[in-house]
């Protein structure tokens, strides 16, 4: 049975291969995204654009509540809903 599986699937091959590439390029992006070392990077990219005068202490704040904010996942409110969760 498993060759007639392999021989009818041969057709979706590539969609299969473009599912593959898709799924390890979304884990990259949250691993880039929600990393602890990549968010503390950006908050001391924060700190220090503070310090020299680049941003503001409110557009800071800002910056650094949409970090924290990823930090715990949170949505913006802007973002839409996936109402296909329970």
């Amino acid at each position: 049975m498993g060759i007639f599986t392999a021989i009818l699937g041969l057709p979706l091959a590539p969609v299969r291969g473009v599912v593959w590439i898709s799924e390890i390029v979304r884990r990259q992006v949250e691993e880039e995204l929600y990393s602890p070392a990549a968010l503390r990077r950006r908050l001391e990219a924060i700190d220090d654009a503070r310090s020299s005068g680049q941003m503001s202490d409110v557009e800071a704040a800002q910056a650094e509540q949409q970090i924290l904010d990823l930090m715990t996942h949170r949505r913006g409110a802007d973002e839409p809903v996936d109402r296909s969760e329970p």
